[in-house]
C-alpha cells in the first residue's frame, strides 16, 4: 500500500510538472505580437474616421490630441482609443425634455409607463379612461443656435407644457414648432432669452456603413447625459411603425427616455434620431436617418407636412409573379388598385401594372415606392418605368398631396383646439377630405372616439362627417367647437350627420363641468 502511494504521488508531481511546462509556454506565445507575413504588412490607416464603438481595438498613430471634432481610429492590436473627447464636443447639444401630458389614467391596469416602446395592452372591457396629468421626460438635441430642438413626435405627442433642459443648468419653456407622426419627428422652438447655444451637425446619414461605430447620448431613465457606444447593425429596417419606415439599428445601449436622442457617428455628426427598441430585446435600437430628418425640416418649421401621393395600393414583385406578369425585373411594386379621380388614374395607371423605377431609380419594394412619393413635393412631375403586358414603358405623372388618411397632420394650433373640443364631448376632428369622404364637401370629420364618452354614448364613430350641429351648418372642425362651446352643460345638442350617401340624426348630451 505504501508503494502504491508513493508511485501515485511521483506520477502526481510528474503530471504537475508538464502541465506548468505548458501553460508558461502557452503564456509566452500569446504575450509575443504575431507578426504578419512581409506581405501582409501595411501601415496605419493614413485617416482614422472610422471606429468600432465600444467593442473594437484600435491603435492610434499618435498621441490623441483635443479637437472640436474628433475621430476614432481602426484597425491594430493596442487598446481602443478612447471617445471621451467625441463625447466632451458634442454632449452640451443634447438636452433633456421634459413634458406634462393629458393622459388616461393607468391606474389598474397592467404594464408600466414604458408601453410606448414596448406596445402594452389597452384598456379592460368597459373601462373610461379618466384624464390626468403625466409627468414625463425624453431628450432631444439642438439644430440652431436661434433655439431650434429636434425630438421625436412621442415625446411631445398631447404635451401641454414642455420644458427643456440644458447640460449648463439653463431652462427654457419651448413650443411645438412641427411634428409629423408617420416618421415620430418633431421640431421644437425655445422661448426667452436665447443665446449662445451649442449646435448639433447632421450628418448624411446614407454614408454610415454596418459596423461603423456610434455614440448615443440621452436621458434614459431620468438619468441624463447618459452616453453609449456601439456600432450601426442594420440599415432601412421596417419595424412596422408607420408608412415610411427606414430605421437604422443599432447595438448601442438605448432606453425609455433616449427617445428623440442623437446617434452620432465618430465624426460627432449625428446620424439618426434614437426613436424605439425591441420589448423584451437586448441591443436592438432603432434610430430615425439624419436624412429623413433633414428632408422635413423646412416643412416642421411651417407646421405642416405635405406629401406627394400618387393614388394607387401596391404589394411587393416577387420572382413568381414577375413571371406570371412577364416582367424582366426582380423587385418592384405591383399596383393592385387605382383611385379614381387620382394622380394616377389620370397618368393611366392600370391595374397589375409594375413600377420599378422612379425616375431612373430603381423601386426595390412596395414600402419604397411609397416612401420615396411621400418624400417628394405635391405637384411634382415624375417619369416612372411601368412593365404592362410584358412590355416596358415611362409614364409621367404629377403627383398629387397625399390625405391624412390617419388623422395625424394636423397644426399645433388646430391640433390644441380640437383638443379642446375632444376633451369635452370625446370627439378627435378634422376637416373633410373629398378623397376620404365621397360627396361630402364641407363639414367636421370624426377620425376618433373616447370609449365611454359623450361622444359614444350619443353613437358616433370615426368616419361619419357632422354637417350640422344645433341647427347650425358645420363647415369644419372649428365650427363645431363653437357650438359646442356655446351649449349649456347638461344640455343635448342635436347633430345632422352624413355617412356615406345618408344622413342620420343623433344627439349629443354635453357634459356638466
Amino acid at each position: 500500500m505504501k508503494h502504491a502511494r508513493s508511485a501515485f504521488w511521483q506520477q502526481l508531481i510528474l503530471f504537475n510538472a508538464l502541465m506548468l511546462a505548458l501553460t508558461t509556454g502557452c503564456e509566452a506565445r500569446n504575450r509575443e505580437p504575431a507578426k504578419p507575413a512581409p506581405s501582409e504588412q501595411r501601415e496605419a490607416p493614413p485617416s482614422p474616421e472610422r471606429g468600432t464603438g465600444g467593442t473594437g481595438q484600435a491603435e492610434p498613430t499618435q498621441k490623441p490630441q483635443p479637437a472640436p471634432q474628433p475621430q476614432a481610429a481602426v484597425g491594430g492590436s493596442g487598446p481602443a482609443e478612447s471617445i471621451a473627447d467625441l463625447v466632451e464636443a458634442v454632449n452640451d447639444s443634447v438636452v433633456n425634455v421634459q413634458i406634462q401630458a393629458r393622459a388616461p389614467s393607468m391606474e389598474g391596469l397592467p404594464g408600466d409607463l414604458f408601453e410606448r416602446f414596448f406596445g402594452g395592452p389597452g384598456l379592460p372591457p368597459g373601462a373610461i379612461p379618466e384624464e390626468r396629468i403625466q409627468q414625463g421626460e425624453g431628450s432631444g438635441f439642438i439644430i440652431d443656435p436661434n433655439g431650434l430642438v429636434l425630438t421625436n413626435n412621442h415625446v411631445v405627442e398631447n404635451a401641454i407644457d414642455i420644458r427643456i433642459r440644458l447640460t449648463d443648468g439653463r431652462e427654457f419653456d419651448a413650443k411645438v414648432l412641427g411634428r409629423d407622426p408617420l416618421t415620430d419627428l418633431a421640431l421644437l422652438k425655445l422661448q426667452g432669452n436665447v443665446k449662445d447655444l451649442p449646435v448639433a451637425r447632421l450628418g448624411n446619414s446614407d454614408d454610415i456603413r454596418v459596423g461603423d461605430g456610434v455614440v448615443a447620448i440621452g436621458n434614459p431613465f431620468g438619468l441624463t447625459s447618459s452616453v453609449s457606444a456601439g456600432i450601426l447593425s442594420a440599415r432601412a429596417r421596417d419595424i412596422q411603425a408607420g408608412p415610411y419606415d427606414n430605421f437604422l439599428q443599432t447595438d448601442a445601449a438605448i432606453n425609455p427616455g433616449n427617445s428623440g436622442g442623437p446617434l452620432f457617428n465618430m465624426r460627432g455628426e449625428v446620424i439618426g434620431i434614437n426613436t424605439a427598441i425591441v420589448g423584451g430585446g437586448t441591443g436592438i435600437g432603432f434610430a430615425v436617418p439624419s436624412n429623413m430628418a433633414k428632408a422635413l425640416l423646412p416643412q416642421l418649421e411651417k407646421g405642416k407636412i405635405r406629401r406627394g401621393w400618387l393614388g394607387v395600393s401596391v404589394q411587393d414583385l416577387t420572382s413568381e409573379l414577375a413571371q406570371a406578369l412577364k416582367v424582366d425585373a426582380r423587385k418592384g411594386a405591383i399596383v393592385t388598385g387605382v383611385q379614381s379621380d387620382s394622380p394616377s388614374a389620370k397618368a393611366g395607371l392600370k391595374q397589375d401594372d409594375v413600377i420599378t423605377a422612379i425616375n431612373g431609380a430603381p423601386v426595390e419594394s412596395s414600402r419604397g415606392l411609397t416612401r420615396d412619393i411621400g418624400f417628394r413635393p405635391p405637384g411634382e412631375t415624375v417619369k416612372l418605368t411601368v412593365y404592362r403586358d410584358g412590355k416596358s414603358r415611362e409614364v409621367q405623372v404629377k403627383l398629387g398631396e397625399r390625405p391624412d388618411l390617419e388623422g395625424v397632420a394636423t397644426s399645433p394650433e388646430q391640433g390644441r383646439e380640437e383638443e379642446d373640443t375632444g376633451h369635452k364631448v370625446g370627439l378627435r376632428l378634422q376637416e373633410v377630405d373629398p378623397r376620404m369622404a365621397p360627396g361630402v364637401q364641407q363639414g367636421a370629420m370624426i377620425i376618433a372616439v373616447d370609449p365611454g364618452s359623450p361622444a359614444d354614448r350619443a353613437g358616433l364613430q370615426p368616419g361619419m362627417v357632422v354637417v350640422e350641429a344645433g341647427g347650425k351648418q358645420v363647415r369644419n372642425p372649428r365650427e363645431f367647437a363653437q357650438v359646442v362651446r356655446a351649449q349649456k352643460p347638461g344640455s343635448v345638442l342635436l347633430l345632422r350627420i352624413q355617412v356615406g350617401e345618408n344622413r342620420l340624426l343623433r344627439a349629443l348630451r354635453i357634459p356638466v363641468e
